[in-house]
């Protein structure tokens, strides 16, 4: 019968009549050959979707992947990937063998760290998705410590403001700011980030700075698209009363730096997070306009996938970064608790 076209980034049911760890037992494996290891690479090839994703993600070449995904398949008589120029699908075995693999990987796992338990130490490469501007500046801090305390792992620290796809690009974990609408991760709150109305002197014209919010609206506008475009909410410190205003920006980004430099060039108005003009308002390059409103500050989160077993240095990881976050300059401590790694 036809194998299905199957993509290999898609979730694959288990339906194999034999537990995969059963005939892997059995492997008829080349001298050295490690059948977990093995394992390891043809899930990673299928959660990956190429056999040079994979390989960067192991840290390895494409040829050695494809090695093992050929000692995999002679082992157990079976193809189980279909491949052309430009698409690879799993066959049926495929799939059969992609479930019982997981299955067989974590189950290995949490006997590691059963036989482990405290002595388990950080160990590895932990690939971490971060901000832009937090990646470049204030978790900088939390991530030397990290590594200074931990000499068996290294980082793989990008930065991205985008949701990574964990699966497909091989991502431990992810720091985000703004919520997180996705129930298929695990999202603990850090921290959150303030944020407040700042102009260049004299952005307003003559005279003393705008004393009520739809003084505002008047003013050029740069817009953090990310979060905000065509519409302001600020609230009052002492009473949580709102005021929302349109606004029409002068200029749109996706960058909090980029948003930054324009308003400190006078191109207009803008909505930014408290910790990144800090200085510039302290030296008098920018002023905070309003102080006693504030736009709603956004909440910080680490987030990384489901699984029934979490490494060591992820779970250390997430210790230091919980610990850390709501010191750094600018932070609040989140409103709402969130539970750890177990």
């Amino acid at each position: 019968m036809k194998a299905p076209d199957v993509p290999l980034s898609s979730s694959v049911p288990p339906s194999a009549p034999k537990p995969l760890a059963e005939a892997a037992a059995g492997l008829p494996l080349a001298a050295g050959g490690d059948r977990i290891e093995l394992m390891q690479t043809f899930v990673r090839i299928v959660e990956a979707g190429s056999l040079s994703a994979a390989a960067a993600q192991l840290g390895t070449t494409q040829p050695t992947v494809s090695r093992r995904l050929q000692m995999l398949e002679r082992a157990f008589g079976l193809k189980l990937l279909q491949r052309s120029t430009h698409v690879m699908k799993l066959t049926e075995d495929g799939q059969r063998c992609y479930a019982h693999a997981k299955d067989l990987l974590e189950n290995w796992l949490a006997i590691e760290a059963d036989l482990r338990g405290a002595r388990d130490e950080p160990r590895g490469r932990l690939r971490v998705v971060v901000p832009h501007a937090f990646g470049q500046d204030q978790l900088i801090a939390p991530l030397t410590e990290y590594l200074r305390r931990h000499p068996g792992v290294s980082v793989e620290w990008l930065l991205h403001d985008r949701r990574p796809d964990f699966l497909a690009e091989g991502i431990d974990c992810a720091i985000q700011v703004g919520e997180i609408e996705d129930d298929a991760v695990i999202a603990i709150r850090l921290a959150e980030v303030p944020r407040i109305v700042v102009a260049a002197p004299g952005l307003w014209g003559d005279g003393e700075p705008p004393l009520h919010p739809e003084a505002l609206a008047v003013l050029p506008w740069l817009a953090l698209q990310t979060y905000y475009r065509e519409e302001v909410l600020l609230l009052r410190e002492a009473d949580g009363v709102r005021s929302r205003f349109a606004i029409q920006p002068r200029m749109y980004t996706d960058s909090l730096y980029a948003l930054r430099n324009a308003a400190l060039v006078g191109l207009g108005a803008c909505v930014v997070s408290a910790w990144v003009v800090a200085e510039d308002i302290a030296r008098g390059r920018l002023v905070h306009l309003l102080p006693e409103w504030h736009a709603p500050p956004l909440p910080v989160h680490l987030v990384y996938p489901p699984a029934r077993h979490y490494p060591a240095k992820l779970k250390v990881f997430n210790e230091l970064v919980r610990a850390h976050m709501p010191t750094l300059a600018g932070m609040h401590r989140p409103s709402v608790a969130s539970a750890g790694l177990e």
